[in-house]
């Protein structure tokens, strides 16, 4: 994770775009940013201290019920991307994801904003409280502050 300038921090997930998530318009698929988000989650959860095998031991799983995306401008075949993850607000049994993804080569053009609802699920399946644990790890990450708070 890096710090901003509060000393809150933000997970950072690099995505290099491949010629296979184009589009016949050249530019990367709309359901493909779907797959960069959820990646950079998981990526923010493991930053976080809950990676896949933790999750797995403790028999707990995550399940997205809502997604909201804002395509802001494209990515084409060999950019760089980062996706920019930090938690929005928590509910009893939900959590709020809000990611956006900027170019590499120029952070402050954001390609797409999203806020993304995900239920806690506990061993049996079924919705459970979310962790304290979870909640204290998560929250580390905050948003960025402003164009350039969060260099790459």
């Amino acid at each position: 994770m890096t710090p901003t300038s509060d000393g809150a921090s933000v997970a950072k997930t690099v995505i290099d775009v491949r010629s296979s998530e184009l589009d016949s318009f050249g530019h990367v698929n709309h359901a493909v940013f779907l797959t960069y988000l959820e990646h950079a989650r998981f990526e923010a959860m493991q930053q976080a201290g809950f990676s896949w095998n933790v999750l797995d031991e403790r028999g707990w799983t995550i399940f997205v019920v809502r997604c909201e995306v804002d395509y802001v401008s494209e990515a084409r075949r060999g950019d760089q991307l980062i996706v920019r993850t930090w938690m929005d607000s928590f509910r009893r049994t939900s959590m709020k994801f809000a990611q956006e993804i900027v170019r590499s080569d120029a952070p402050t053009v954001v390609v797409t904003r999203s806020l993304v609802t995900a239920v806690w699920m506990g061993a049996t399946r079924r919705p459970m409280r979310v962790p304290n644990t979870v909640r204290t790890g998560l929250l580390a990450m905050a948003p960025p502050r402003g164009p350039g708070a969060d260099e790459t």
